[in-house]
């Protein structure tokens, strides 16, 4: 029986995605749309600017329109990403973008690029980030905004970071706190806390009886290139990453959904280096000694701690997050001195809590109004310990 012309036109089109697809994935990503400035590079590190938008209104992932506000906010809201992405995931559809989204409801809003650690870098620990280099990149927004009050938002490591830096309690102007899937108490982990557990005593044994740690070897040993922690992040849901390279075979025919999944492999698929020290880092403080568990900071000498924390935090976690679990990330809560504390459950897993298209009903709007409603509200205007759980996943309740 001859093929008929749909047959064949399904046929071609097969053909010419999956070829774009191998070939020439560029075109088909959407990500990175939202103009922005650079207002600061270091050589490394890159600070962004989001300027107003032109629009009157945006669209959303679920075919409404967000209208664009008028009223600028007050206070500045820098995007304080981890280690080891690439910063579409901030900007990933014109129709699910979270920079969008914050400077349509009126932030003055910047976001902080760590860049792509070369080998040079291997040196950088956890403390370079948030003692050395995110105070001078907050500085560089103050100069450019005009502005000395700050809000912070963090995601993953980029909520450790931020969280550290207001432990060090050097900087009384951050007035708000917004923390996403940042971790705390390592061995709570749920499948991964028990595998630290593990490091743990191995490693403790190791150093009561020889005294090595891993700072002893050199940094450039523990270097992780971009393409293992891409395999690592796929690796914590195996068959949700396997399931959707069989969902591309069966829809190769269709150019959106080839885009989609090329858009979102252009974040999965390009992470980037953790520098060598940084993984030193990660394996002697946070799985060996846990030592934010204890309030204590990942980081030599007993500078700074989690009683420092005194600013209104918002907590947003997921019962389906495998890396930061909601009871490792709210270890932090009984540590910290904040008296306007909120805690947000919500769905999806590491990166969509961020990023992800139930993120943007449930946490972006939320995010939005948290902060709107305390914008230049001075600390002694708010009530004494005020601690708000919404959702299911309630830490120590």
């Amino acid at each position: 029986m001859p093929l008929s012309v749909p047959t064949l036109d399904t046929a071609r089109a097969t053909f010419d995605n999956a070829r774009q697809w191998i070939t020439r994935p560029r075109p088909l990503i959407q990500a990175q749309t939202t103009p922005f400035q650079v207002i600061h590079d270091d050589g490394l590190a890159r600070l962004r600017y989001y300027p107003p938008l032109t629009e009157t209104a945006i669209p959303l992932e679920d075919g409404s329109e967000l209208v664009v506000s008028t009223q600028r906010q007050r206070t500045p809201l820098v995007l304080v990403p981890p280690l080891a992405v690439n910063m579409l995931i901030y900007d990933l559809f014109p129709q699910r973008s979270l920079v969008r989204y914050l400077r349509a409801r009126g932030f003055e809003l910047y976001l902080i690029d760590w860049g792509r650690p070369g080998r040079a870098h291997d040196r950088q620990g956890l403390a370079h980030y948030f003692a050395e280099r995110l105070p001078g990149m907050l500085e560089r927004v103050r100069e450019h905004s005009g502005e000395r009050r700050l809000n912070l938002h963090g995601w993953s490591f980029g909520g450790l970071f931020s969280l550290c830096y207001c432990a060090l309690g050097c900087d009384p102007d951050i007035a708000n706190l917004v923390l996403v899937g940042a971790p705390t108490d390592y061995h709570r982990n749920g499948v991964l806390g028990r595998q630290y557990q593990r490091i743990s005593h191995t490693l403790g044994w190791l150093r009561q009886r020889t005294g090595w740690r891993a700072h002893e070897l050199s940094p450039r040993w523990f270097r992780s290139p971009g393409w293992l922690n891409s395999l690592a992040f796929k690796l914590t849901s195996p068959v949700a990453s396997l399931k959707g390279y069989l969902d591309l075979l069966r829809h190769l025919n269709n150019h959106d959904y080839v885009s989609n999944h090329a858009t979102n492999g252009a974040f999965l698929d390009d992470m980037v280096a953790y520098p060598g020290a940084v993984i030193q880092d990660i394996i002697h403080y946070l799985w060996v000694d846990n030592v934010m568990a204890e309030g204590r900071l990942p980081m030599k000498g007993d500078e700074g701690d989690l009683s420092q924390v005194t600013v209104p935090m918002l907590n947003i976690t997921s019962p389906a997050d495998m890396i930061v679990t909601p009871e490792c990330s709210r270890a932090m809560l009984p540590l910290v001195s904040s008296t306007d504390v909120e805690c947000l459950s919500v769905s999806g897993g590491h990166m969509a809590i961020l990023g992800g298209g139930k993120a943007q009903q449930e946490s972006w709007p939320r995010v939005a109004q948290w902060l709107i409603e305390r914008d230049g509200q001075p600390s002694q205007d708010r009530p004494h310990k005020i601690t708000k759980f919404y959702g299911t996943s309630k830490y120590g309740r």
